[in-house]
């Protein structure tokens, strides 16, 4: 009799395991289906994603895409072939949510910047956030958007960035930044009054020489103050030209040449001050350009006859200040006019020789006027 209901005991708990487990399967399945489909939501319809495998503590999207919209100078704003997300299980019921980190493989992300200066990234991803919880059901999934959530760090691996700027240019100017390797640690969502760091590597093919570039530093999102460090080593100029020579022909007048960069930026309020160096090697202009033609905001051929000794190194010191709340300051503005002056004072170009120079262009307009009138 003993023995009788010791089985029906063990079977009554056999019972209840088995069913504690079915529930358990049932409600993890349950969450698997929720999650992709929140990953499909939030791409939107320019996104796509062949693959999502859901694992314990792993999420693993495979060939993502995210296409760029109609005025978008690229087909994608970006895509990887891999993106895995190590999630703190544990953080799922304790509250915040904790990703251990967010890791992007083989991918490609286009940056624009448009001709006001604004700077765009992931078209349409945040809009189409906001709309996945904004639906019917979004009471529970607007307190999940409100949830406190950390990550600890995104990377960025085997990939590119290709940047457009429609700043100096139209259609925007492209660069090419490969080998790019990226990360950003410390997220604290959604508040970002944390200081998140961050860091960049990659190299910029140009004509003759293949250069690198590194950022790297701090920023609190939610107030823009930061501390970055930007450097640029043996960059071809002519991957640069549009920053350095404003040309009013089609001839290239950079025909030889690479730049070093650095400059510290510290922004605290909305203020800038950034220190910086700017060094020209066996720089080369060639005189076969447009009359109109300046680099750094000298004649070209004010800054040829300068330059006939100075060829091997051009050292430019420089520091930019200014609010960036102030619609009148322009950064990249700020830098040419800087780079203008400092370029003119160590070729020794003086204000007299600018104006005989801008002289000079003036007369070739009157002259190419009469070619074209026949007078």
């Amino acid at each position: 009799m003993a023995g009788s209901s010791a089985r029906r005991g063990a079977l009554w708990a056999i019972g209840i395991v088995v069913a504690l487990a079915v529930v358990a399967v049932g409600g993890w399945l349950i969450a698997v289906h929720q999650i992709k489909e929140r990953i499909i939501e939030t791409l939107g319809p320019n996104g796509s994603v062949e693959e999502i495998d859901v694992g314990f503590g792993h999420v693993t999207l495979s060939r993502v895409r995210l296409r760029g919209p109609k005025d978008w100078p690229a087909s994608d704003a970006m895509r990887a072939e891999r993106i895995v997300l190590d999630i703190d299980m544990h953080s799922l019921i304790s509250k915040p949510i904790h990703l251990r980190s967010v890791s992007v493989d083989n991918y490609y992300l286009s940056i624009v910047r448009s001709a006001d200066g604004r700077v765009r990234i992931l078209p349409g991803l945040r809009e189409t956030a906001q709309e996945a919880n904004a639906t019917p059901d979004s009471k529970e999934r607007e307190e999940h958007a409100r949830e406190e959530k950390l990550i600890d760090r995104v990377s960025f691996e085997r990939g590119s960035m290709e940047f457009f700027d429609g700043s100096v240019q139209n259609p925007p100017y492209r660069v090419l930044i490969g080998d790019a390797r990226a990360t950003v640690d410390h997220i604290h969502l959604p508040a970002l009054t944390d200081r998140t760091e961050l860091s960049m590597t990659g190299s910029i093919k140009g004509p003759s020489h293949t250069g690198n570039v590194t950022w790297a530093g701090w920023m609190v999102i939610a107030n823009k103050d930061s501390q970055t460090r930007v450097t640029l080593r043996n960059v071809d100029v002519a991957t640069l030209d549009p920053y350095l020579l404003k040309k009013a022909g089609a001839k290239a007048a950079v025909t030889g040449g690479t730049i070093d960069l650095s400059i510290d930026a510290t922004v605290k309020d909305y203020r800038i001050h950034a220190p910086g160096t700017l060094t020209l090697n066996h720089l080369q202009i060639s005189d076969a350009g447009n009359p109109l033609d300046t680099f750094l905001s000298i004649p070209t051929k004010a800054a040829i006859a300068a330059l006939k000794d100075r060829k091997e190194q051009i050292k430019l010191d420089f520091v930019l200040d200014g609010d960036l709340r102030d619609p009148k300051f322009s950064l990249s503005e700020s830098l040419s006019k800087k780079l203008a002056a400092g370029f003119a004072k160590v070729l020794g170009v003086s204000a007299e020789g600018v104006a005989r120079g801008a002289g000079d262009t003036v007369r070739g307009i009157g002259n190419a006027l009469k070619n074209l009138l026949g007078q």
